[in-house]
């Protein structure tokens, strides 16, 4: 019984524990698609600002294409990194199932918004 009692108290322990700075959550996707990004605007004028460089495509599993070139990324939890390609060290957080936003270095996140408009486009 005490043997019990003391391995309890050892998992109680180790599970209050912070989890590692790579543990941040499972592995995950983002939909296929197109995603366009854009820049708040302002009251007095356009609402959004289009910043059609920072568009992108996710076209299967980890993969994307921009106007650029092609690479990969990874999703885990909420955190979007580009991890290859012309946007290799680019973070988004996920904050909709539509929308990702810039977050910087320090994870705070920045005025850049990238919202997936639909499929694939067919580019022949």
């Amino acid at each position: 019984m005490a043997r019990s009692l003391a391995l309890l108290s050892a998992l109680l322990a180790a599970a209050a524990l912070p989890a590692p700075a790579g543990a941040q959550g499972r592995l995950n996707l983002l939909p296929t698609g197109e995603y366009r990004c854009a820049l708040p605007g302002s009251a007095a004028g356009r609402a959004w600002i289009d910043q059609p460089e920072r568009g992108f495509t996710i076209v299967r599993a980890s993969r994307y294409r921009s106007a650029d070139g092609a690479g990969t990324y990874l999703m885990t939890g909420r955190e979007v990194r580009f991890t290859g390609g012309p946007m290799k060290g680019t973070r988004l957080l996920r904050v909709s199932g539509r929308m990702l936003r810039e977050i910087d270095a320090e994870g705070v996140p920045g005025r850049l918004r990238c919202l997936r408009t639909g499929p694939i486009p067919d580019r022949r």
